[in-house]
């Protein structure tokens, strides 16, 4: 049945439908009605206000490892004050998802107003070389859809995954039947805490005994790691790409600037990835390979034209939208202007 949904409304459907248990977050705008939504599921899941962004992230790294599917929702500020417990998840392994809805910053920067600026931050936001698949809708159905396979993408590659909104997306609201959207929810494939003998520090291990010290093993670690996030990830292929074979120019966008930008597609070819990282190599370069300039359209200042410079190895512009404000005519402006 069609229904009047909005893009929060859709992930927190989504991370029911996919499974998830156990949430934990503080209110944070634009991502708040997340919160609210799973808030009147109480009992049905188990609902933690927590007193901050640290405690949430931790609560559900905690839950998860004692066997559920666990969620997370925050805007960038929260993001920030989340990373260390990201980190920790890594090295613990432990299946989790994290939204982040993205706004104006710096700092609380300007609340109420969208933003892409946290692109490199879900990357490289963890310390160390390790960095998590990454999703990135651009509708409010592929909000329902996607937050469905971050829960799967967690759970094959056992790490958290991250799931990005904007503002606008959050808060747009479409008609939808969220019924015809099939996700098989993928199940727990590993023992909870108090079976086995797993480390749970954040250190270094093998078959439970601290290995701190042990540089070759920390590489053989970080190898087996990184295959197991690069083979998950060639599961998770997901893109669109509306090819214009009259056109000399590829725009790349994502999220809201996708949705903008989308009436330019009898003029240009357009890519909208939805895996934003790892970043989809062998697919941008067929895309690029057909045409003589690339423009990335982003609601930050070139983060990820950066990304896509460094596979592509060839220059790439960019069309900065800054400010918590897009339209379609300053887009068709700047882009006249390049």
């Amino acid at each position: 049945m069609k229904r009047l949904t909005m893009g929060n409304e859709a992930v927190a459907l989504g991370a029911l439908k996919a499974g998830m248990t156990f949430f934990a977050a503080y209110p944070i705008t634009p991502a708040s009605e997340i919160m609210h939504i799973l808030a009147e599921k109480e009992g049905e899941i188990e609902f933690v206000h927590a007193e901050d962004e640290i405690a949430s992230i931790h609560l559900v790294i905690g839950a998860s490892l004692a066997g559920s599917k666990a969620l997370t929702s925050t805007s960038g500020p929260g993001m920030s004050l989340k990373q260390e417990g990201i980190g920790l998840a890594h090295m613990m392994e432990a299946p989790l998802v994290v939204v982040n809805v993205m706004r104006v910053g710096p700092s609380t920067g300007m609340p109420t107003l969208p933003a892409q600026g946290d692109i490199l931050q879900a990357k490289h936001g963890s310390h160390g070389d390790y960095s998590p698949l990454v999703f990135y809708p651009c509708s409010v159905a592929e909000c329902y859809r996607y937050t469905m396979e971050a829960f799967n993408a967690a759970e094959e590659s056992r790490s958290p995954v991250i799931l990005l909104l904007d503002g606008f997306l959050a808060h747009l609201s479409e008609t939808v039947d969220l019924s015809k959207i099939k996700v098989e929810p993928k199940l727990r494939t590993f023992k909870p805490l108090g079976h086995g003998n797993r480390h749970f520090t954040g250190l270094l291990e093998k078959g439970g005994i601290p290995r701190t010290k042990d540089t070759a093993y920390y590489r053989e670690w970080y190898q087996r790691i990184t295959d197991k996030m690069q083979k998950t990830a060639n599961n998770y292929r997901f893109f669109e790409y509306l090819e214009n074979k009259t056109a000399d120019t590829l725009l790349i966008a994502f999220g809201i600037t996708a949705r903008v930008i989308r009436p330019l597609k009898h003029r240009y070819s357009l890519f909208c990835p939805i895996r934003l990282f790892p970043v989809l190599e062998e697919e941008l370069k067929a895309a690029a390979a057909e045409h003589e300039r690339i423009v990335v359209v982003e609601m930050s200042d070139g983060q990820y034209q950066g990304e896509v410079e460094r596979v592509l190895k060839r220059d790439v512009l960019s069309v900065p939208i800054l400010g918590g404000g897009i339209s379609l005519k300053e887009i068709e402006e700047k882009l006249h202007a390049l």
